[in-house]
């Protein structure tokens, strides 16, 4: 025990004396956590509309009201549909609305009428909100007209409209600073545990430093032991730091056990620890371990559902998830966090988070290579 901690407060010194590592640990993570939350953000509320009016009449201007009342969308008109398609391609608008000449009159005699909606689908996920957003304009003004005009449908005239009352659990106020400030400070955690910690032991192989330690008795897991908890509580005390400034600044309900969150975190730091440890062993220099580090994560964080659901992806991609750490605990910390789930809804996450982390260092431990 004494060997462990005395290697403990030796990697704090190294820590503390290397002022390249101080500003990422200290300073980068409230950057990114800041900037992040509002920036990587899949709302849309600016969707570019251009309107192309060729009926001119009331009818069509009280639908055209109803895009320009939406927050959704930013409404202006074009002349001509060949003009419209222009400003398209130079990505000056994303939805382009053509009423066609006698839409009022078709409404009134035949009781149907159609409009025409293109749109820019360079980027399939605006394209589709795009579409159901106006879908929902189009249907709510559809209905107004079924239920105000008597004329056109005298059999509906005397129905009652159904009062509907949303309630959305969780996130009330469908803020999606929320959502994104819990998946956000996974990712921080997850950097900080996962590059600190390879690049440490990387660079006492540039140095030279490692040697020394080599020929001593020390075994090989009291070091790798030593060099896993420093960056476990300073990742902590990142984790605890980063959700003072979600509560602050963006309001991050906190329902569950704070207890409960950071036992999962250090089993889930553990498991990125230990990753970091294990990619510093096959690596010889520091550009190597970022680079092995950076292929692991960026398609950890693409797949952790951060951005969209896990569950929409492929089959194939689900299964392969499994061995994916970020997804369990970006599940774990919204579903606490967000929900106040307790240890019974998270257990097998806990399970699956335990038996990767034991496994991934007793990797690097078996892998670290020790002379003496």
């Amino acid at each position: 025990m004494r060997t462990i901690l005395t290697i403990i407060q030796k990697e704090f010194i190294q820590i503390f004396r290397n002022k390249t590592m101080l500003p990422i640990i200290f300073i980068v993570p409230v950057v990114q956590l800041l900037v992040l939350v509002y920036a990587a953000n899949l709302e849309m509320k600016s969707i570019d509309l251009v309107v192309i009016d060729n009926d001119i009449s009331s009818v069509s201007s009280k639908l055209i009201s109803k895009f320009k009342g939406s927050p959704f969308f930013k409404v202006r008109s074009s002349i001509s549909l060949k003009d419209a398609e222009n400003e398209m391609k130079k990505e000056d608008a994303d939805v382009i609305m053509l009423i066609p000449q006698n839409f009022e009159k078709k409404l009134i005699t035949e009781n149907a009428s159609e409009i025409q909606l293109l749109f820019n689908a360079i980027n399939g996920t605006t394209a589709s909100i795009s579409n159901v957003y106006c879908r929902m304009i189009i249907s709510g003004f559809n209905q107004d007209i079924i239920l105000n005009s008597g004329n056109l449908y005298p059999e509906l005239a005397t129905f009652e409209t159904i009062n509907i009352e949303n309630s959305y659990w969780y996130n009330p106020k469908l803020d999606y600073k929320i959502y994104m400030s819990s998946g956000i400070l996974v990712i921080l955690v997850t950097v900080i545990s996962m590059f600190l910690s390879g690049i440490n032991l990387v660079r006492e192989k540039e140095i030279g430093t490692i040697e020394q330690i080599n020929v001593t008795p020390i075994k090989k897991y009291h070091f790798i032991i030593g060099k896993l908890i420093p960056f476990l509580i300073i990742a902590l005390f990142e984790l605890a730091f980063g959700l003072v400034i979600a509560k602050l600044v963006f309001s991050l309900p906190i329902l569950g056990s704070l207890w409960l969150l950071f036992g999962v975190a250090a089993i889930f730091l553990i498991t990125t620890l230990g990753l970091g440890l294990f990619m510093s062993t096959i690596a010889q220099t520091q550009q190597q371990v970022m680079f092995i580090a950076f292929f692991f994560m960026l398609v950890f964080i693409l797949m952790s559902g951060i951005f969209t659901p896990t569950e929409s992806m492929p089959d194939w991609a689900q299964k392969v998830n499994y061995i994916n750490p970020i997804a369990w605990f970006m599940r774990v910390i919204r579903m606490i966090l967000l929900k106040g789930s307790g240890f019974a809804q998270i257990k097998k996450e806990i399970l699956i988070l335990t038996v990767y982390g034991i496994s991934v260092l007793s990797m690097a431990v078996w892998r670290y290579r020790k002379t003496s």
